[in-house]
């Protein structure tokens, strides 16, 4: 009977919350719909917030039961994580003031982040930080892929599709873009999604790994060769020998980076634009801690923010990145199959994410975000890019 209450409690309290803001939503109401006396609520929860918190703590329970029946019997990694992706987007359809009282409300909150609620969210990201390690190990996703970089633009773009759901009212269900995430998700994780790189180029990266972690005098040219993926002797048919290959490195970021330069007050390339426009929308953000933290937790999670003046220029920013699409979709260096809508729930998502756990969850080590931001670009661009174009 106490569970069965409690139960009525928190059946009330989702309906009640999911349609108005927790200041707005009294306890009086929740009790009156849950057929208890106040005092009741009081026996289960410490106060209105407390009870916010609990709601989607006791959905997620149910949420890692049925993900897990999902799973079970599907293998292969891209399987799995396009069944996690469908049943994630398929479930906040299904009960959307669950995910309005998540997204909008709890995870607005800093002390959501210390609940027993938030462990069970963190479980629940777990499973996706696993696939994608699975996938890395069987060889089906790229060997280079940051997991974390990857679970959070695949979570924040899912954040981001709740939001043009519930918030924004672009759409009105997100399960018909599951087709759509997939493209981009596919195309970011998989090795065949990436650059092919001319052997020397694999060299010199390989050689920096090795120089950046043994130094000059430990380094051996097998040691190179064998994480370039190539021959001893293949080394020796481009570089005379260690001295030159370790020399070449400067000369081959130096020529990168003036590459760049040519193109820093005129980008005429949309790959450039794309990555030229993820570094400085990060970077801009993660200048300014004080507003990033009042920008990603009281105004991004706020609905009301998505009506607002402040939301019409911050528009601005979206129509920046779909019209990056849709110039490289019409040039030919991104596929025609991309949707633009779906990208810039991608891009706005993983910034989200990132800046989230850079900022709240660094757990005593300090993440190296100039790496991350970089990783991140490339991920984007390997997730839109038209491999057959000769021109990149």
């Amino acid at each position: 009977m106490t569970e069965d209450k409690r139960a009525k409690i928190l059946a009330s309290a989702e309906e009640i919350m999911s349609e108005k803001r927790l200041a707005d939503s009294t306890i009086s109401e929740i009790a009156a719909k849950a057929g208890v006396a106040d005092s009741v609520i009081y026996q289960f929860f410490k106060s209105k917030e407390d009870l916010l918190f609990a709601v989607p703590g006791e959905r997620m329970k149910e949420v890692l039961f049925l993900l897990g029946e999902h799973l079970q019997g599907i293998r292969d990694a891209e399987s799995r994580l396009s069944k996690m992706i469908w049943f994630h987007l398929r479930d906040i359809d299904t009960h959307p003031g669950y995910g309005r009282i998540l997204l909008l409300d709890c995870r607005s909150s800093p002390a959501f982040y210390q609940t027993p609620a938030y462990q069970l969210v963190k479980q629940y990201s777990d499973v996706m930080y696993d696939i994608l390690q699975k996938g890395i190990e069987d060889g089906s996703f790229r060997s280079d892929l940051n997991i974390k970089v990857a679970r959070d633009i695949i979570l924040g773009t899912l954040d981001m599709e709740v939001i043009s759901s519930l918030a924004l009212g672009e759409i009105p269900e997100g399960a018909p873009d599951h087709e759509d995430i997939m493209s981009l998700v596919h195309a970011m994780v998989t090795s065949s999604a990436r650059p092919i790189y001319s052997k020397s180029d694999r060299i010199l990266r390989a050689a920096e790994q090795v120089l950046a972690e043994k130094g000059f005098s430990r380094a051996k040219i097998s040691e190179i060769a064998k994480i370039a993926g190539i021959s001893e002797a293949t080394v020796y048919e481009y570089f005379e020998n260690k001295e030159d290959v370790f020399l070449s490195i400067p000369q081959r970021r130096f020529q990168e980076n003036l590459d760049e330069l040519s193109e820093t007050f005129h980008i005429k390339h949309p790959v450039s634009k794309l990555k030229r426009f993820t570094k400085y929308y990060f970077f801009l953000l993660l200048t300014e801690q004080n507003f990033l933290k009042v920008f990603l937790l009281q105004l991004q999670l706020n609905k009301r923010f998505y009506s607002s003046k402040a939301f019409e220029s911050f528009r601005r920013y979206f129509r920046v990145v779909e019209d990056i699409i849709e110039e490289g979709k019409s040039a030919g260096y991104f596929r025609a199959d991309v949707n633009p809508r779906v990208f810039r729930n991608m891009f706005f998502g993983a910034f989200s994410h990132l800046a989230l756990r850079w900022i709240m969850f660094q757990n005593g080590k300090e993440p190296d975000k100039i790496q991350e931001i970089k990783h991140t670009a490339n991920l984007f661009c390997s997730s839109v890019m038209n491999f057959k174009h000769d021109d990149e």
